[in-house]
């Protein structure tokens, strides 16, 4: 099975369809590490509101494969597309969702129903309770995701304090806390008071260790892993680091002798397979075995990151629907068109030479249509 795939330069290439890897659900989920993927949602292609079959389909999915879902995250198009009203509908049913399933489910919470411009710390602070008393009352473990409005207020270190110091010493549960990097959101730079990234780590680890029985952990998204393993030995004993690194998740995950981070990971939607079998070699010890199914998979996470890196979600989407996952590629706002055709021909190539096609027959046939949509076919 041959199809003609076109370049950045104008060439072509003739890309012969791979063998897919058949990864069966494991029996159970990870007992050595814990493994969240971030889940995208599926757009109603005929209006403006959600395909919820769909979109909920593929939480079952991942549930299937022993991972737990973040839901309502910046891959669900937060900020970019999906509103509050949305977000809302989606918390509590993927919360009941995963009840029936018995799947595990951490939320977003954010600060995204206020109107753009200037805000108070305090009404900052009004507008995570407002949606932290909705991921609490469906169930759900509360992630503090990062604020846009608390970046553009916030004078220094003391504001986010006192906003986080507000919200942690109210919460019924221990939190997920969130350090998302400028990357994947230009408006954080500066996140926790400084664009100094170890003023900013300080600060954050002076935020945790007055709160830490309140914090089961924080997600860092910076795309270094060392600064990562050096903000992970300096956490208080008991608080996860969550990986959030998709260029460098399997060397993270599996740890050294000081320590291992545990995973919320983007990427892990469109390889939720491979990873739940990744992670089950870890498991038995096998880490022969769970460095050989991670390998290939690493150099399609970091062409489905490269920069601009918040168009991510285009590539998430557009996997899911070559897999079969989903009977459109259609996103919320138009995202769909935020990628170029050469990025998404190359996306295709690294994917299958992973493996990550089921039905390989059925990604050529879509992969033909959607270039011939696109005026790029041969």
């Amino acid at each position: 099975m041959m199809i003609e795939l076109p370049e950045a330069d104008g060439s072509v290439v003739r890309h012969t369809m791979g063998e897919p890897r058949a990864y069966p659900p494991p029996p159970r989920p990870s007992t050595s590490r814990a493994a969240y993927a971030a889940a995208h949602v599926v757009a109603d292609p005929a209006g403006d509101s959600l395909d919820w079959d769909a979109t909920l389909a593929f939480r079952r999915h991942l549930w299937s494969y022993g991972l737990g879902v973040a839901e309502a995250m910046d891959t669900a198009q937060r900020g970019m597309g999906l509103d509050w009203a949305a977000t809302r509908e989606l918390i509590v049913r993927s919360s009941r969702e995963a009840l029936s399933a018995g799947g595990r489910i951490v939320c977003g919470t954010g600060t995204d129903q206020l109107p753009p411009g200037p805000a108070s710390p305090k009404e900052i602070a009004a507008a995570y309770e407002e949606q932290l008393a909705v991921v609490e009352s469906a169930g759900a473990v509360p992630v503090l995701m990062a604020s846009r409005h608390l970046a553009a207020a916030a004078q220094g270190p003391d504001d986010y304090a006192f906003v986080y110091g507000r919200l942690l010493s109210q919460v019924g549960r221990p939190v997920v806390l969130h350090w998302l990097g400028p990357m994947f959101d230009p408006a954080l730079r500066g996140y926790w008071g400084s664009p100094d990234l170890d003023a900013a780590a300080d600060a954050l680890l002076a935020l945790i260790a007055e709160h830490a029985p309140r914090v089961d952990g924080v997600k860092i998204s910076l795309l270094d892993a060392d600064r990562e393993i050096a903000f992970r030995r300096r956490l208080p004993p008991g608080v996860r680091l969550y990986t959030g690194d998709d260029f460098h998740y399997p060397e993270l995950i599996l740890g050294d002798a000081a320590g291992h981070s545990d995973a919320l990971l983007g990427v892990f939607g469109p390889i939720a397979p491979a990873a739940a079998a990744a992670l089950r070699a870890l498991d038995a010890g096998d880490t022969a075995s769970y460095q050989e199914i991670f390998a290939p998979t690493v150099p399609f996470a970091r062409h489905l990151f490269e920069s601009p890196t918040f168009f991510y979600k285009t590539g998430v989407v557009f996997l899911a629907w070559l897999t079969g996952h989903q009977r459109h590629f259609r996103m919320v706002g138009g995202l769909e068109n935020a990628r170029s055709v050469p990025h998404m021909a190359r996306l295709f190539r690294l994917a299958d030479a992973a493996g990550l096609f089921p039905d390989p027959g059925l990604a050529a046939h879509r992969m033909r249509a959607w270039l011939t949509v696109q005026g790029a076919a041969r």
